[in-house]
């Protein structure tokens, strides 16, 4: 894959750094350090626990079999499958069916039927292997995918000057033909989100990531099950932090519609993904999509509890390395506050109905460019709660804008035209219940 440069959302000397220089020259230095005023959006958060085994009553995604606070890792299931008359391995993670979603111990998003709307390519239709009882005394079935992922492409995510913008990238694993990780069993209409996360048969590579998404630090492939029992294949995967109604949360990012985007998130590229129902959608009719926050350039700082963001995941987070076990400084970094920090929108766990069953695992990204204003009176906080940050972008513009992905400069806040597959995992304090502050007026919170 040819690598993508000299372009906003990686070029050192970007349209972006010369519109908002002075943020990035504050945020580089870890930025401000003032106590934020009645103007900001929240509070800095913690990460809540950070250590250990998250108990299994703060779980979202319940065929988890353990979530490691201490290596960052999520234990899933893994799953056999074919593409292209190879062996592939996927996980499961979220389905359109209440029924079916808790029988199988996934999160229920009911959004997922939408997805195909006006975009085909978002799902693929799959089959299901039909082994003999002498085959498959107790088992899953194999899927037969229609595509796969091409995990060969190095990843790269070279720094910027400034850390972000990147000088150049490329995505680790690319969507190969007929692939989404959104599948429909051929005869159902339910949607799952299986995505494929390693190929082959081993052995796997977990360090650069040959054979495996970048998030792939372990594999265990199960021998034959002993009578009466059943010997259960898993995957660790690396997982990532964020806040959800002022609380912390865990979630897996596995899939993005847009190159850079796959790149920061470590991945799959999947171009039939950028034109999932629908940009701006949220819960708007036909909508697939789920609102997340993500903000450029917050401030920095690997010991700074308001760090967030872009600047933040590619100077603090060990962006440029190969994600593997081995890699304790990279893990360390993360599990210290290291990542991105998003803030997400609908969540399982919170108590209206109406907003927990608007889950989705695809995510429509609103971006969020703090103005020079902001870094220079040390407002340019971390960020908790959607209304909270709906509110400072309706009221106080002159603090947060939108920007366009094409020229780095301020636009009108909303949709960025990012998309990515990330499933919620857990909660790492309490639950998300409800948001911290009731909308503004006319703010983009959904009207109704």
């Amino acid at each position: 894959m040819k690598i993508l440069k000299r372009r906003w959302w990686l070029a050192a000397a970007s349209a972006v750094l010369v519109a908002v220089s002075a943020v990035l020259a504050t945020v580089g230095s870890g930025g401000a350090n003032a106590a934020p005023s009645k103007a900001t959006a929240a509070k800095a958060g913690n990460l809540g626990q950070l250590t250990g085994l998250l108990p299994r009553n703060k779980l979202t995604e319940e065929s988890a079999l353990q979530v490691d606070l201490t290596h960052e890792t999520v234990r899933l299931p893994l799953y056999p499958g074919t593409a292209y008359g190879k062996k592939v391995w996927y996980v499961l993670l979220d389905a359109s069916d209440a029924g079916l979603a808790h029988d199988l111990g996934v999160n229920y998003a009911p959004k997922l039927a939408n997805i195909a709307i006006s975009d085909p390519a978002a799902v693929q239709t799959v089959t299901l292997g039909s082994p003999t009882p002498q085959q498959n005394p107790f088992g899953p079935a194999v899927v037969n995918f229609a595509g796969a992922p091409d995990f060969s492409p190095a990843r790269i995510a070279t720094p910027g000057p400034g850390g972000f913008p990147l000088a150049k990238f490329q995505p680790g694993s690319v969507a190969g033909p007929g692939y989404s990780p959104f599948i429909k069993i051929a005869g159902s209409d339910v949607v799952y989100n299986a995505p494929i996360v390693a190929s082959g048969d081993g052995p796997f590579d977990v360090v650069h990531h040959t054979n495996t998404e970048d998030r792939v630090l372990g594999i265990h492939i199960a021998g034959p099950s002993k009578p009466g029992q059943f010997a259960e294949s898993w995957v660790d995967l690396l997982f990532v932090k964020g806040f959800d109604a002022g609380q912390p949360i865990v979630y897996l990012s596995t899939d993005a519609g847009q190159p850079l985007t796959a790149v920061l998130e470590r991945s799959t590229y999947v171009p039939a993904l950028n034109n999932a129902s629908f940009n701006g959608g949220d819960d708007f009719l036909g909508s697939a999509r789920e609102r997340l926050f993500g903000f450029i350039n917050g401030q920095a700082g690997a010991a700074n509890p308001n760090a967030q963001g872009f600047v933040h995941l590619v100077k603090d987070g060990f962006a440029a390395q190969d994600a593997s076990a081995g890699n304790t400084a990279l893990i360390d970094a993360l599990r210290n506050g290291g990542d991105l920090l998003n803030v997400f929108g609908d969540f399982p766990t919170l108590a209206d109905p109406r907003h927990a069953d608007a889950y989705s695992p695809l995510w429509d990204a609103q971006l969020g460019l703090w103005t020079p204003k902001a870094v220079a009176a040390g407002l340019n906080t971390r960020q908790i709660d959607e209304n909270q940050v709906f509110n400072l972008a309706d009221t106080r513009p002159d603090l947060l804008t939108g920007v366009n992905p094409a020229t780095g400069q301020p636009a009108p806040y909303g949709s960025a035209g990012v998309d990515i597959n990330c499933a919620v995992i857990g909660f790492t304090a309490s639950a998300p219940t409800a948001n911290l502050a009731p909308p503004a007026p006319n703010s983009q919170f959904p009207p109704r």
